[in-house]
């Protein structure tokens, strides 16, 4: 047909067929086109598969969705707008009047506010134990719990949670458990390999490792998936194409960040372990951590957030982050420039100090995402930094802690 000039310029020229692109496409849609009124019909209903609207799925997000299920070497998995609402997604799924939530005390901070606030105050019972200690879980978790939920290892503090034993309480009870693996990622953990039932990733972190991007995924067996994608369809927190696109690209080489970043964090560590200006040193990769053990047992790697208590309370951890040059002063983790956060005074400044001190988040410490740089760059970034604090002798103990495994 001769068209109109205005309808040439929306009409003509499209094209759909990207079958021999070498690098995945963004879809960058909101609605489909359908066969007919039957094929319409037949994919809103769900007899037949396919996509009606970029709330419900989007091509480009199944890719994402998909890799990461194969990752974790799981049936399925939903993509999320953030980390946060496939938490709360999945609370909304499996929660049902007179049922419970058994979540460890050291989880992202919004998760518990999430779950003792907006899901309490609807008469949801929340209760809180300590992530190492199993007797706190097995008198927790009962017939009542819908899910347990635990994050391992923890942020900032790096507590480890014994996930296949706390799998085996929450099982024999007919709860789930659900492990977020952001720190970790399924390069260095697979919960669902030691029996966990979900995982959850704040994907804007390490997946993506850039610092460009907010997100998040469930995954886990089809059937509890199917849930979330109900929750989703209704709620909308869905992930945008080209965010999904970004995270797809990040995930070809995050086996080399983990990797590097990892060594780095490491050296960081050992090096911060023998310095006079560390009063503490806190990372799962040194064998001076008590739960070392436990960690190489369940981890093929310990990541890269390094934690660190310095002398003079709020006031000397405060000119260690206004003294650093190269480091940035950045509340995330997991991108390629290594950030500094003071989390008594920002990821956990909303908690009361009686909540912090229970936490182990005291004013004396300082959370290190490392990220790629060259480490000699970031060592005398920090050597520099700390040269106004008062020196505190090291505790004794082995410089040769064990190697990142592979």
């Amino acid at each position: 047909m001769d068209y109109h000039p205005y309808t040439a310029a929306i009409r003509t020229a499209q094209f759909h067929d990207l079958s021999d692109a070498h690098c995945e496409p963004v879809a960058m849609t909101s609605a489909y086109v359908f066969k007919s009124a039957a094929d319409a019909a037949r994919k809103f209903s769900g007899a037949a598969s396919g996509h009606v609207y970029s709330r419900f799925s989007n091509p480009t997000v199944q890719a994402f969705e998909r890799r990461i299920a194969a990752m974790e070497r799981a049936e399925a998995a939903v993509a999320f707008a953030s980390g946060m609402a496939a938490i709360v997604a999945m609370a909304q799924a499996w929660i049902t009047l007179g049922r419970n939530i058994v979540c460890s005390r050291d989880v992202f901070g919004t998760t518990l506010t999430a779950f003792r606030h907006h899901f309490g105050k609807l008469g949801v019972e929340v209760r809180v134990v300590d992530l190492t200690d199993l007797a706190q879980w097995h008198a927790a978790i009962d017939d009542r719990t819908a899910f347990a939920f635990m994050e391992t290892p923890s942020n900032p503090l790096q507590h480890v949670g014994d996930i296949e034993a706390v799998a085996r309480l929450a099982h024999a009870r007919g709860a789930l458990l659900a492990v977020d693996n952001s720190l970790l990622t399924p390069y260095q953990q697979r919960p669902l390999d030691l029996g966990a039932d979900v995982v959850i990733h704040s994907a804007g972190k390490y997946m993506d490792g850039h610092g460009r991007v907010v997100a998040g995924v469930a995954v886990g067996a089809e059937r509890l998936m199917a849930d979330l994608r109900g929750v989703l369809r209704v709620t909308g927190a869905a992930l945008g194409a080209m965010d999904a696109w970004l995270l797809l690209k990040s995930l070809e080489t995050l086996h080399l960040r983990m990797a590097a970043t990892s060594a780095n964090a490491l050296q960081l560590a050992r090096w911060l372990k023998a310095s006079p200006k560390a009063v503490d040193v806190i990372y799962t990769g040194l064998a001076t951590h008590p739960q070392h053990a436990l960690a190489v047992s369940q981890q093929s790697g310990y990541g890269g957030v390094v934690g660190f208590r310095v002398p003079g309370g709020r006031l000397g951890a405060w000119s260690v982050v206004d003294s650093l040059r190269l480091i940035s002063i950045a509340t995330s983790i997991g991108d390629t420039r290594s950030m500094i956060t003071h989390p008594a005074s920002t990821t956990h400044g909303k908690l009361s100090a009686a909540e912090r001190g229970q936490a182990g988040i005291g004013e004396d410490l300082l959370r290190l995402s490392v990220g790629l740089e060259n480490v000699s760059d970031l060592m005398e970034d920090l050597d520099l930094a700390m040269a106004g604090l008062p020196d505190h002798e090291p505790a004794a103990g082995p410089l040769h802690d064990a190697l990142a495994l592979g």
